[in-house]
């Protein structure tokens, strides 16, 4: 609902079997009103100006128009929040991360086969991600990509200049939906010798690959998937693998990742919770804890954990967030007092990690 009112969608996609089936899961909520459906970017461009949708769910691979091209045109001439329709492969993966970077809120994974059963068992998914689309904030984060910056290279950012090294001080992220994109800015203000970063990201297993890779090309820091009993070291950002949980164990002096292929928390896995609750426990007040921009209260919980044992703690603020949920949760809860805007977030874990 939006005012009150259902939150009107348009659907645009190729096949017409997903179209009837996202009309009909869609329909089934009182809270949703598909006011159309269109079968490539050129009939979406008129319908968009006809029937002023709240919310477009978007294929990326349609005839006439790729999905991405009329994606980039839609959030400069006429910004919309937009699901992507994507395909659980590892090129689906990159051009959907891709579609975030563009302004995408969120995604949907189409299964490769049997599409329409598929898409029914993702019901509950689909529904709840097109409302929280309606009440997202849409950002178009199209600013210039920071150069990849070494240790040897000459920073002209203060941000840059801060020489830190130390395995005491250990970062913990967490981040759902608008995360892709928050993780990138993060990770771009955080210079090469940083405190080591463990990161938990709401995705599907085939896109964590994808993902670690597209971080490691905007990251002054080493960000690669974890693997399991790996040493933590400063300068390196761990994500863990595809569909995996991610936790931190401590090993005499230095701490490890533990990759756990245990039940999913809070119906997610890898879950944010988990990663702040093996972190509270093996680095107490020796870590930093932040949660970004996502839908649901994942998280929340382990980073009141992490401010019971004497961590830092700090939210993405409201105004900045694609969604306040998770962050608004943890700040509900009482985990943080501090909500910081996305911009200034690297700044100020480096100000914590200094003790400032």
């Amino acid at each position: 609902m939006i005012n009150g009112s259902p939150c009107r969608v348009l659907i645009v996609d190729d096949s017409a079997v997903v179209r009837q089936m996202l009309s009909e899961i869609l329909a089934s909520d009182p809270g949703i009103e598909v006011v159309g459906t269109a079968a490539d970017p050129l009939l979406a461009r008129e319908k968009i100006k006809r029937l002023a949708p709240d919310v477009i769910t978007l294929d990326v691979e349609m005839p006439r128009m790729d999905g991405l091209a009329f994606l980039e045109n839609l959030m400069r001439l006429h910004p919309l929040p937009v699901v992507m329709i994507s395909s659980l492969t590892e090129r689906g993966a990159d051009t959907t991360l891709q579609a975030l970077a563009l302004g995408a809120v969120d995604f949907i994974s189409k299964p490769k086969f049997n599409v329409a059963r598929g898409l029914q068992g993702y019901a509950e998914e689909i529904i709840g991600k097109v409302k929280m689309a309606a009440r997202s904030r849409v950002r178009t984060l199209a600013r210039p990509v920071t150069p990849r910056i070494t240790l040897d290279t000459v920073a002209p950012t203060p941000a840059r200049k801060i020489q830190f090294r130390t395995t005491d001080r250990l970062i913990a992220i967490g981040a759902s939906a608008g995360g892709t994109e928050a993780l990138r800015v993060v990770l771009e203000g955080l210079p090469a010798d940083a405190p080591a970063v463990v990161l938990t990201q709401h995705l599907p297993a085939t896109f964590s690959t994808a993902f670690a890779e597209r971080l490691d090309r905007h990251s002054a820091m080493s960000v690669r998937e974890a693997s399991d009993g790996e040493a933590v070291l400063p300068g390196h950002a761990y994500l863990p693998p595809g569909g995996k949980h991610l936790r931190v164990i401590r090993d005499g002096a230095r701490w490890r990742c533990r990759v756990d292929d245990g039940p999913a928390v809070n119906r997610h896995k890898p879950a944010v919770d988990v990663l702040f609750r093996s972190v509270a426990e093996s680095a107490g007040a020796n870590a930093i804890g932040a949660i970004l921009t996502g839908m649901g209260d994942d998280g929340a919980r382990g980073l009141l954990e992490l401010r019971n044992v004497g961590a830092p703690t700090l939210v993405q603020d409201e105004a900045t967030s694609v969604v306040w949920g998770m962050p608004g949760a943890a700040f509900k809860l009482g985990a943080t007092d501090e909500q910081v805007p996305l911009e200034r977030i690297a700044e100020r874990l480096m100000a914590l990690a200094r003790g400032a």
